[in-house]
């Protein structure tokens, strides 16, 4: 008789395994009435690496789906809001160069393309500005949403900034008090392999074997199910991307009131980029580099030099440095184990999508949960074809923010363009994207972890141009694009009358809380 999957063993916790214990365990939980159990491992010994503080607005729904209540996130794990990316310095380096990657996508973007029509006028305003009213809150530190908005609901789209250290903590008690979540604090030192290939069970120090039928690997960057187990080799994509180093540290605000950025800022040095992130009592700021065209101390100097101009005080012995290897597993689920998080791979920071790859992770797993070890086979196969996809568009979407700057002012910028490092299905869109702007047919998967809306918003920021239709554009899309320009222009003027400041909001939460759902 084919074994039913009933016992679930998450090994190692971090913000991965308390993510992927959480979305199992509401999801079963909601599903059946009992005959599951879900045990999470962690050792005592790893420290989490605590950098991911930035999500995608996908977030929300997870939290949700879990039964956590938005102001307790707010209120516990030093949570802002976030609404976007601004990208300073990538494409000229200039002072004033910078474009925005908005979570909001453009008007009507379901029918109507309005990239054909801006290129029509691409000097009047920014892609960004002509298409969406989110630029403008951001530039404005508005929050996404007032005090009288509902928990999860918004007025215009939003993700998080979060403390990860804390965000983790707050994920286990959760899973613990409200979900049943196992948890055992132990170090595995053996994998025990059944006949068949499969794990049996994990031997711990302190609580013996920990059988299972399926399980999460959840160990970082050592893999040690899937990677030191099962010997599953490590693909690197580090002659795509460069970054390889990080440099972080936290720059505590002047004042108790200072002005909390409701974006991630990035901003371009001479070998990577700096990224700064507003939270509650802080900002989190660090260095992403290439260790081939800097060196740490050239690094450590750009950071502080950015912290200084951007009116923060450090101490420079504060700083940690973070290994990086850009790349990803050459499968994830092998036999009765699947990866999530770093031990399935990482490539650097920009864009969020480590904890996005988490989320996504954990939410397939729980949709397609196999009921048998023979089902197991089936969902395993699904998900390393749409995983193997998704990393492969991921590394595209994070190589365009490199390869269409204009820079020259140092090899790695230059380096970035040859074409030698350019993946060929990325080559090929910008082919076809010189004559049309991305749509929705461009891509394979009907949900793509970087819509067709992101791939605008860079390469219009970036000043990429395609040229118009020969063919031109009828009298009536004109006129729809038109008043859809006009619809926009009223809710910005809308929004920066209503939405009030990024602070102001997070201190009323504080205060009051949001309404429930």
């Amino acid at each position: 008789m084919d074994q039913a999957i009933k016992s679930i063993v998450i090994v190692g916790g971090g913000t991965a395994g308390w993510i992927t214990a959480g979305t199992l365990a509401a999801k079963l939980q909601n599903e059946h009435a009992d005959g599951f159990k879900i045990t999470l491992v962690e050792s005592p010994d790893v420290k989490p690496i605590g950098v991911g503080e930035g999500t995608w607005p996908t977030m929300r729904r997870t939290l949700k789906a879990m039964g956590i209540r938005e102001t307790d996130f707010i209120r516990e794990c030093n949570v802002s809001f976030k609404q976007g990316a601004k990208f300073a310095q990538w494409v000229t380096g200039a002072e004033d160069d910078f474009y925005y990657h908005p979570l909001v996508l453009p008007q009507d973007f379901d029918s109507t393309n309005l990239a054909r029509h801006w290129m029509a006028h691409p000097f009047e305003q920014s892609f960004s500005q002509a298409v969406s009213p989110q630029e403008a809150v951001c530039e404005t530190g508005l929050a996404p949403k007032t005090i009288a908005t509902a928990e999860f609901t918004s007025i215009i789209n939003y993700a998080y900034h979060l403390d990860a250290g804390r965000f983790s903590a707050f994920l286990q008690r959760h899973c613990i008090e409200k979900l049943n979540v196992h948890h055992i604090l132990d170090n595995v030192s053996k994998i025990n392999a059944a006949e068949n290939g499969d794990i049996a069970s994990v031997s711990t120090k302190a609580n013996g074997d920990i059988a299972g039928d399926l399980f999460i690997d959840c160990t970082g960057f050592k893999s040690l199910l899937l990677g030191e187990h099962f010997k599953v080799r490590f693909k690197s994509c580090k002659d795509v991307l460069f970054v390889d180093q990080a440099l972080a540290i936290h720059v505590p605000y002047d004042t108790d009131d200072a002005p909390i950025a409701s974006h991630t800022i990035s901003t371009g040095q001479s070998a990577g980029w700096v990224w700064d992130i507003g939270l509650q009592n802080r900002r989190g700021v660090g260095h992403v580099y290439s260790s081939a065209h800097t060196t740490e101390q050239r690094a450590s100097e750009e950071l502080l030099n950015y912290i200084a101009q951007t009116g923060g005080k450090v101490n420079e012995a504060d700083i940690r440095s973070i290994g990086l290897n850009p790349g990803h597993r050459e499968t994830f689920w092998r036999q009765n184990c699947v990866a999530v998080g770093l031990s399935a791979g990482f490539l650097e920071p920009l864009e969020a999508s480590s904890l996005l790859l988490v989320e996504i992770s954990a939410a397939m797993i729980a949709d397609q949960f196999p009921a048998t070890r023979d089902a197991m086979d089936i969902v395993a196969k699904r998900f390393n074809h749409t995983f193997l996809y998704r990393w492969e568009r991921i590394i595209d979407f994070l190589k365009l923010h490199y390869m269409l700057s204009k820079r020259n002012d140092s090899a790695f910028w230059i380096d970035n363009r040859d074409t030698t490092t350019i993946p060929q299905s990325l080559q090929e869109q910008l082919t076809l994207w010189q004559f049309q702007p991305p749509w929705h047919n461009d891509f394979e998967h009907a949900v793509e972890v970087f819509p067709a809306a992101s791939y605008q918003y860079v390469l219009y920021g970036m000043g990429f141009y395609t040229k118009p239709n020969e063919l031109g554009m009828s009298q009536a899309y004109q006129q729809k694009a038109g008043a859809l320009r006009q619809k926009n222009s009223q809710q910005v003027q809308q929004m920066l009358k209503n939405l009030p400041d990024n602070r102001g909001l997070i201190n009323k939460i504080h205060q009051f809380g949001m309404q429930r759902v």
